[in-house]
């Protein structure tokens, strides 16, 4: 891998090229494109990605506090827990050995007793609503913690709060498109991390933003390259 924006760098230092930003809250999106910019391939993300886009998205998630992402894409990508590794002794010294989930889902529609709950290192986080039936906040309370924030529909700020009330205050987001345009609607959107894979793909694929109108200006940090896939990191620019 090598850096090529904003200067030349062979094997630069990952950890380093991703580190949050100290004494504040900080969200972070995470998404794969195609260059035409399809977010999936035959309704998978995974189609898009390749050895070294695995590489940085397993520092990104041993950086983060909580790994936050929509029970669409849950279910889609048939998501586990996030699982421990070696790599990661130093990146989370004094913090759980894994970040946490937070899944957002309205009408938790989720396994709770699959291993996305059963198998979690560090408990699987719900976020919903007042409105969501009953019967499954009582199973998700059961296989994991619930944070209820908004009346019909989840209220992203307040879910975010919660999370920073509870320490988890550097959060990585992965999507799907939807939670992202809701969180990018809501002004949440902090960075944007977005590897380009180098195909074009057509079709019908949703955008990585997908959802209703939003504006957010993102100066650009760097831009990594391997194997013809671009790794770009963009930065919410500040409010005049």
């Amino acid at each position: 891998m090598r850096r090529i924006h904003p200067d030349i760098e062979d094997n630069p230092d990952i950890v380093r090229a991703y580190a949050y930003p100290e004494g504040r809250p900080w969200l972070r999106l995470n998404m794969v494109a195609s260059a035409d910019g399809a977010a999936w391939d035959q309704g998978l993300s995974g189609g898009l990605s390749g050895k070294a886009d695995k590489r940085v998205f397993g520092v990104l998630r041993g950086l983060a506090d909580v790994v936050l992402v929509g029970a669409a894409t849950v279910r889609a990508e048939q998501y586990g827990p996030v699982r421990p590794r070696e790599s990661w002794r130093e990146l989370r010294a004094g913090r759980p050995e894994a970040a946490p989930l937070a899944i957002v889902s309205r009408g938790l529609d989720l396994d709770f007793n699959g291993p996305l709950f059963r198998e979690a290192v560090t408990p699987t986080l719900v976020i919903t609503c007042e409105s969501a039936p009953d019967d499954r906040r009582k199973a998700a309370a059961e296989a994991g913690e619930v944070i209820v924030a908004g009346d019909d529909a989840v209220d992203l700020p307040r879910a975010l709060a919660a999370l920073h009330e509870r320490g988890l205050t550097r959060v990585l987001c992965e999507g799907g498109p939807r939670l992202n345009a809701q969180l990018a609607a809501a002004g949440l959107v902090d960075e944007l991390c977005l590897t380009v894979s180098p195909l074009l793909l057509g079709g019908d694929a949703a955008r990585i933003v997908d959802g209703e109108p939003s504006r957010t200006r993102l100066a650009l940090g760097h831009v990594l390259e391997e194997a013809g896939v671009l790794f770009c990191r963009y930065v919410r620019e500040p409010t005049p």
